[in-house]
């Protein structure tokens, strides 16, 4: 009797392949990353990894406990959440930044909608993009041994040249895990044991390269695409993100087109965004959609069709999404009738700031106005770049400032600068007659609380005070007391570099046109 077969209901588990199988095979091909991490951070990271894991798996095992759940300790992923939320990060945080994503990824993006193959988006990155949100500040620091420096992606669009060989090795700013040679090297290593399939990477990075080739100014430029593809987490979230199997489409073709879309909207993200990392938010929206994307792309088998009742219309949109494209729309109408509304107070408000701007930075004068040379000189710019060594600024105006004689006190320079960390910077530069900086204002600085905006204190803006020079220094390590360096603030060189940048370009200007 032992030896009878019993028929049960499907579903039928044919195969030995478990969850923890392959979780733990997820952590193995993510080793090469992780020692690359810490080869490179030493210790820094080594603590932050630790830190996470512990988090995380602290985290499962207090909640399954609570709500008298199975233990799931044991399966892995809450480890696979923890490591690949430490990889995202820099070394450089304090352990409570990556115990919070942990423990918010664990409880909030993964139990509370059911446990594991439950989630709507992929828990590590719902963690990674809440310590985003919540801790920018400290989040985008990527300070190493004490000193600030920018990640090669935002070096490459401030005009500074980096190396492509040191991006794939990993031995640069950035986040833990960012050796692209040994991502890529764990994700093939994954595709050959079968844990993930080529459809989604594939997608990922050809999408990808062909947006940035189309819209990156660049062209078909090896080394740019190359440095876009090994910087910024693409290959992570091609390999070990978005491949996620609860987060990511069930067939073939909608794993193509969810690729695809992920590969755009990074693209969209880098090129046109004012971060040079957006890849986790385009990938958590790429899991937003997969509901949509499996509605249209798995097939109905013939024979199981559902006959449509008398009057019935088949809507294979879900009501919640017409609902909040409606609600969006809506919102945005309102929006754009309030700032029609609004637009010439808002306009009146910035001519009043850039009179007091222009005040500040060249006290002496009386009235302002333009001096039709000059202007046409601007003008001829033609609002591209201006030079080749400033990277994107852009000279906007040059008014004269009057004494109450009528005598030139000096000259006031609007100058913009794209390089910024969040955005643009617009700054006022007043030089005198002699070629003296009287100093700089800002009209427009929408920098990182904490770091970026503290460009625009006293300690860091009065270092142009005074002196008359053809050209600044930024001084990122400190402490120099050479008048034409200028001392990058902590933690914000890509914004101090995009000043000091913009003060040259007028000095430039003004060696060429005034002087």
């Amino acid at each position: 009797m032992s030896k009878l077969y019993n028929v049960s209901s499907s579903p039928h588990v044919r195969s030995k392949l478990t969850t923890g199988i392959v979780m733990y095979d997820v952590i193995l091909c993510l080793l090469p990353a992780t020692v690359m991490g810490i080869w490179h951070f030493k210790l820094q990271a080594l603590m932050v990894i630790a830190a996470s894991i512990v988090s995380a798996m602290l985290a499962e095992f207090v909640f399954n406990y609570i709500a008298h759940r199975k233990n799931t300790l044991m399966d892995g992923s809450a480890i696979v959440t923890g490591l690949l939320l430490a990889l995202c990060l820099p070394a450089s945080v304090p352990l409570y930044i990556p115990c919070l994503g942990a423990v918010f990824a664990i409880i909030v993006a993964k139990n509370l909608f059911g446990g594991l193959g439950h989630n709507f988006m992929n828990p590590a990155l719902a963690g990674r993009c809440f310590l985003l949100i919540s801790f920018s500040g400290i989040v985008a620091n990527y300070a190493v041994d004490g000193y600030s420096s920018a990640t090669p992606l935002a070096q490459m669009a401030a005009g500074e040249t980096i190396s492509i060989t040191q991006m794939f090795v990993g031995n640069t700013s950035g986040v833990i895990g960012n050796s692209a040679i040994a991502l890529f090297i764990g994700g093939m290593i994954l595709w050959a044991m079968g844990g993930i399939t080529f459809e989604i990477p594939a997608a990922i990075l050809v999408s990808f390269t062909a947006f940035v080739v189309l819209f990156g100014g660049q062209g078909s430029n090896l080394n740019f695409l190359l440095a876009h593809l090994a910087g910024g987490g693409v290959i992570m979230a091609a390999f070990f993100m978005a491949t996620d199997p609860v987060t990511s489409p069930v067939t073939s073709t909608g794993q193509l087109l969810y690729g695809i879309l992920i590969g755009i909207l990074c693209g969209v993200f880098r090129i046109f965004g004012s971060s040079a990392d957006s890849v986790s938010y385009a990938v958590v929206i790429g899991n937003m959609v997969t509901p949509l994307i499996d509605e249209i792309s798995v097939p109905v088998p013939y024979g199981c069709r559902k006959q449509k009742e008398e009057g019935e219309k088949r809507f294979p949109i879900p009501k919640a999404a017409v609902i909040l494209c409606v609600i969006t729309l809506i919102a945005g109408v309102c929006l754009s009738g309030v700032h029609e509304m609004t637009a010439e107070t808002i306009a009146e408000q910035q001519l009043a700031a850039s009179a007091a701007s222009y005040k500040e930075v060249c006290p002496e004068a009386e009235t302002f106005e333009h001096d039709d040379t000059l202007s046409a000189a601007v003008e001829a710019l033609d609002g591209e770049v201006y030079g080749t060594s400033y990277g994107k600024v852009y000279i906007n105006d040059i008014i004269v400032g009057k004494d109450a004689s009528g005598n030139t006190a000096g000259y006031v320079f609007s100058v913009t600068s794209a390089d910024g960390y969040a955005g643009n910077i617009t700054i006022s530069v007043g030089i005198s007659a002699d070629g003296t900086v009287n100093g700089i204002s800002f009209t427009e600085l929408n920098e990182t609380a904490g770091m970026g905006m503290l460009c625009a204190e006293p300690e860091f803006k009065d270092q142009f005070n005074g002196v008359q020079t053809d050209q600044f220094t930024l001084n990122k390590a400190g402490d120099s007391t050479s008048e034409t360096d200028i001392n990058s603030v902590s933690g914000a060189s890509t914004s101090s570099g995009a000043i000091v940048n913009a003060v040259n370009a007028a000095l430039d200007f003004y060696a060429a046109n005034v002087k």
